[in-house]
């Protein structure tokens, strides 16, 4: 008796983890997206004292100084969860560029499926202090992406790894991974 009490306890608990392991992974996105208006991670938000966000706001982006003595790479991952029914990729694997260029890349998406889906891009970075010096001036994360059966679209991102990036950061890995949300 004292056996099933103790298995029956265990499967209550990891039923309860698994629930609310569930519940934090759909709340992600909106925590994460939160953060990076708040300005704690990203750059895509819309600060006219940052000379490198949102050019659709007129912010004069031309007297961005380019630091032609050194080159970075940026590589580009493109993902989806399990469940997300979409080919995702980059066009580029990666570009090697000087900090202070302003950068255009394009991901490919395909809706593999015979219904409209919905996807919202997350970023992430790598290392991590990466985050401070990428500046996205255009980006398709963290907006709603539906798609209709079987389409096919590129999304831009338009950057600025600033200058000021520490000179023994050669390399930065920009990844994205988009997930399906229920309208």
């Amino acid at each position: 008796m004292a056996m099933n009490v103790s298995v029956k306890s265990l499967v209550i608990k990891l039923a309860l983890f698994a629930f609310a392991m569930l519940g934090f992974s759909y709340a992600m996105v909106p925590i994460y997206k939160s953060a990076c208006d708040a300005g704690w991670l990203d750059a895509t938000r819309v600060d006219l004292s940052n000379p490198y966000a949102n050019v659709n706001r007129n912010v004069d982006t031309s007297n961005t100084q380019v630091d032609k003595s050194r080159w970075i790479t940026v590589e580009f991952v493109a993902s989806t969860n399990e469940k997300m029914p979409w080919n995702f990729e980059a066009q580029q694997k990666s570009v090697r560029i000087h900090p202070g260029e302003m950068t255009n890349v394009v991901y490919d998406v395909v809706n593999t499926t015979d219904r409209e889906t919905v996807g919202v891009a997350v970023p992430s970075y790598g290392p991590a202090l990466a985050v401070q010096y990428f500046k996205k001036v255009e980006c398709f994360c963290f907006t709603k992406q539906v798609m209709a059966p079987h389409e096919h679209r590129g999304m831009p991102v338009v950057f600025v790894v600033t200058p000021d990036l520490p000179k023994d950061v050669n390399t930065i890995t920009l990844s994205y991974t988009f997930f399906e949300v229920k309208s």
